[in-house]
């Protein structure tokens, strides 16, 4: 198996990273604070991470990224992943989730009934918490019943999500309180 390359890039929300191998992206990382603690994070989920300038593809995507998050529709469904060792269940929702526009949303149960009943919605929410793909796979963009924010396991949380959605111009049900 090759190793994974990665990429450090500047977006409108700080330095994200991207991960790929020769079959697509395997993973994106949104900004943890500064392009080493990004870096750091990235070899924590990878072992074998060589820093390597990106290929034409993978550029294409990071460019499509940078758009996006500065507020271009870009739905970046021209990316390829490669989300080898991924469960079934969860390449379902991912796809289901890529298929969501900029500036929409879906409810977790919305993805859940697509994948055969409202009872899947913990499981859909769990397999969003460990997207590796975030942002090309647009978890930010899967809500909480009542149009509600829900939760966000990215770096700042059900904050980082609320600014992706608001650059998307998403509307979201919420009122802050203690518990976000």
């Amino acid at each position: 198996m090759t190793a994974h390359q990665f990429a450090i890039f500047d977006t409108a929300i700080g330095r994200c990273g991207v991960v790929w191998r020769a079959r697509g992206i395997s993973s994106v990382q949104l900004p943890m604070g500064d392009a080493n603690k990004t870096r750091t994070r990235l070899r924590q989920r990878h072992d074998d991470l060589i820093e390597a300038p990106p290929p034409a593809t993978v550029q294409a995507a990071i460019d499509g990224i940078v758009e996006l998050l500065a507020g271009k529709p870009n739905d970046l469904t021209d990316v390829v992943l490669d989300l080898d060792g991924v469960p079934d269940f969860n390449r379902g929702v991912y796809e289901i989730a890529r298929t969501i526009p900029p500036g929409k949303t879906l409810t977790y149960g919305d993805i859940a009934r697509k994948l055969g009943g409202v009872e899947l919605s913990r499981d859909v929410g769990q397999a969003l918490g460990r997207n590796p793909c975030p942002i090309v796979v647009p978890c930010h963009r899967v809500l909480a019943a009542g149009n509600k924010p829900g939760g966000f396991s990215a770096n700042g949380g059900v904050m980082t999500k609320l600014k992706m959605l608001a650059i998307e111009g998403a509307a979201v049900n919420h009122t802050p309180n203690l518990f976000d």
